[in-house]
């Protein structure tokens, strides 16, 4: 059964870490999120949920601001040409649906199939927000919790700089 939105925040109060979440209505797309900048007290975060050409599973986490260069991002990982994943997939391994992808999500991925890479500028932050399993509110957390509540579900994530590379790199 798929962890719940109670259940995300249970985990998170048993490591200590707090957490404010804002309601608001349903947000699929960084344009209709832009109304909700200045009322969510944190840099808010957009995720990406692709496989590559291997098959692998990877999610990858930046800020909503940020344009993910998935070329780059492949090259600098060492990773395959990716691909967004069908929504399918993204049901049966992290239990969510298009628009709702969070990092909370991988308290479903119970075999460990995604691979996580987060971009730096996301520690550069004092807070940051993610939808907690559903795209009806934001959560907020510190950076520093954030990567706690990763490193409670055993995940190594790759950190990079998610953008474009530099023309003569």
């Amino acid at each position: 059964m798929p962890c719940t939105v109670e259940q995300l925040y249970s985990f998170l109060d048993r490591l200590g870490i707090e957490h404010e979440t804002v309601n608001h209505p349903p947000i699929f797309t960084e344009e209709q999120g832009r109304t909700w900048r200045d009322k969510i007290p944190a840099k808010p975060c957009k995720n990406l949920f692709l496989k590559d050409v291997k098959g692998q599973l990877w999610l990858i986490v930046l800020p909503t601001d940020k344009r993910a260069d998935l070329k780059s991002i492949a090259r600098r990982i060492g990773a395959p040409r990716f691909s967004f994943a069908k929504p399918e997939v993204l049901a049966e391994v992290l239990a969510t649906t298009p628009g709702s992808v969070s990092p909370f999500a991988l308290l479903n991925d119970k075999t460990r199939r995604v691979h996580l890479v987060l971009d730096e500028e996301m520690f550069k932050c004092d807070k940051i927000s993610c939808h907690p399993l559903e795209n009806t509110a934001s959560t907020i957390l510190t950076p520093t919790d954030f990567m706690k509540f990763i490193e409670a579900l055993s995940y190594e994530p790759i950190i990079v700089d998610c953008g474009k590379e530099a023309a003569n790199v």
